[in-house]
C-alpha cells in the first residue's frame, strides 16, 4: 500500500511512539521465571508437547505467556521496514526472509490478588474473561527439595483435574504457572495426577539482575480487550477455526473441489475434537 511521503512519516513517528509505549508497561520487574510445560493434547498418542512459558512478576500482579509468543512480538516489532520509491511514496513491510515464531498457546494470563484474567486474540479482536483466584488449596505436611528449593506440598481440584503442587515458602510470591496462584510461596512444580500436564520451573533470574528492568509484555496483549465469558471465548475460537477452513477451501480450483475440501477439513476437525485432551476438562 502507498501513501504520500509526509503523511507516512507522521504515521511512522506515531506508531514508533505507540510500539515503545506498548513495550514498556511501567510495571517494575520483581521476579522473572521460566517454566516448561509438558502436555498431552491428544488422547490417541503418548507424545508430549513441550513449550517454555515466562512468568514475570510486578509489585501487585504477575504476567504469564509463552516465550515463543513473546519472541514473535519482538520479531514483528524489529522487522518492520520502509521502502522509499522514486514517486515519493513509501511502502510498509517486513524484512525479507524474516520468520515470525508462532504458537497455538498465544494467550496471556494476568494473576492478581483480586482475580485471574485471561486474554486471547481471536481474529482481529482481543477477548478476555475473569476468574476468581484459587483459594481452596489443601496444604499438606510434606516436603521435598526441587532444584535446591525446599518445597511444601499442596493439592487442588481445578476444572476437572486433580493437581499436585510443590511451592517454595522461601520465595514469598503467591504466583505460579498458568492460572495457579494463591499459595504462600512461588509454585516450583505442578502436575495433574494423570500425568497429562505438568509445569516445572526451569530458570529464574537473580534479584540483582532485575534492578531497573520492567515487565516486557506488550500492552496490546492485555489492554482494550472485549470482556466476555470463558465459554463464549472458546466458541469464538471454534468459529474462527471454521472460518479459516472455509477460506482455505475457497482456494480450490472449482467450487465443487472447494466444498469437498471444506467437508474433509470439518470431518478432520470433528474427529480431532473426540480425542482432544485439554488442560481444563470443565
Amino acid at each position: 500500500m502507498y501513501y504520500p511521503k509526509k503523511i507516512l512519516q507522521l504515521l511512522l513517528f506515531f506508531f514508533g511512539i505507540l510500539f515503545y509505549a506498548q513495550s514498556h508497561s511501567g510495571d517494575p520487574l520483581r521476579g522473572d521465571f521460566t517454566y516448561q510445560l509438558k502436555a498431552k493434547f491428544d488422547q490417541r498418542t503418548d507424545n508430549r508437547h513441550e513449550e517454555l512459558f515466562s512468568l514475570q512478576i510486578a509489585d501487585n500482579r504477575a504476567f504469564f505467556a509463552s516465550t515463543i509468543s513473546l519472541k514473535g512480538d519482538s520479531v514483528m516489532e524489529n522487522s518492520r521496514t520502509t521502502t522509499n520509491h522514486s514517486n515519493g511514496s513509501i511502502t510498509l513491510s517486513y524484512k525479507e526472509g524474516v520468520v515470525i515464531p508462532k504458537t497455538d498457546l498465544s494467550f496471556t494470563i494476568i494473576q492478581s490478588n483480586e482475580n485471574i484474567q485471561y486474554f486471547r486474540s481471536v481474529g482481529m479482536a482481543l477477548l478476555t474473561y475473569k476468574q476468581p483466584v484459587i483459594k481452596n488449596w489443601n496444604l499438606i505436611d510434606e516436603t521435598k527439595v526441587i532444584n535446591t528449593f525446599h518445597c511444601k506440598k499442596a493439592e487442588i481440584t481445578f476444572k476437572g483435574r486433580h493437581w499436585i503442587a510443590w511451592y517454595a515458602p522461601e520465595i514469598p510470591l503467591p504466583y505460579g504457572p498458568y492460572k495457579f496462584s494463591g499459595l504462600p510461596g512461588l509454585i516450583i512444580e505442578i502436575k495433574d495426577d494423570q500425568g497429562d500436564y505438568s509445569f516445572e520451573l526451569v530458570k529464574s533470574v537473580s534479584d540483582s539482575k532485575l534492578k531497573g528492568k520492567f515487565i516486557n509484555i506488550k500492552k496490546n496483549r492485555y489492554t482494550e480487550a472485549i470482556e466476555t465469558t470463558q465459554p463464549k471465548l472458546k466458541q469464538a475460537l471454534r468459529n474462527a477455526d471454521a472460518n479459516a477452513a472455509a477460506v482455505f477451501a475457497s482456494y480450490g480450483t472449482t467450487i465443487l473441489k472447494g466444498q469437498e475440501m471444506l467437508r474433509q477439513r470439518e470431518k478432520e476437525r470433528e474427529e480431532n475434537l473426540k480425542y482432544e485432551n485439554p488442560l481444563e476438562l470443565e
